[in-house]
């Protein structure tokens, strides 16, 4: 199975890096995206090992997540393969993951 990163979740990344990056340095930014690279590998084998994020069940369309440290990796399973459609740091309202105005700052 393929793992695909859609441009909000890219740009999420993004954004994750340049905050940690800022405030605890660049070796601290690395790490935490390197954390959420290794962790989203085993969605290849393991499609179904995150939970259903309760969230966006009013979508149906089946969005899981996985936690790696104050990020949920939020996906979902399409025909190419795992699509990762958003990083959302858990120290956020909850509401916010289905705000549609919610857009990278950068």
């Amino acid at each position: 199975m393929k793992i695909i990163w859609s441009d909000f979740a890219a740009e999420m990344l993004k954004e994750i890096f340049i905050y940690h990056k800022e405030i605890a340095g660049n070796n601290v930014a690395r790490r935490i995206i390197t954390k959420i690279f290794s962790s989203t590998r085993q969605l290849k084998q393991h499609p179904n090992s995150g939970q259903i994020e309760p969230a966006l069940e009013i979508l149906k369309e089946g969005h899981r997540y996985l936690v790696i440290g104050n990020h949920k990796v939020i996906y979902k399973k399409v025909s190419e393969g795992i699509l990762i459609t958003d990083i959302f740091d858990t120290r956020q309202y909850p509401s916010k993951i289905n705000n549609p105005e919610r857009k990278p700052s950068r």
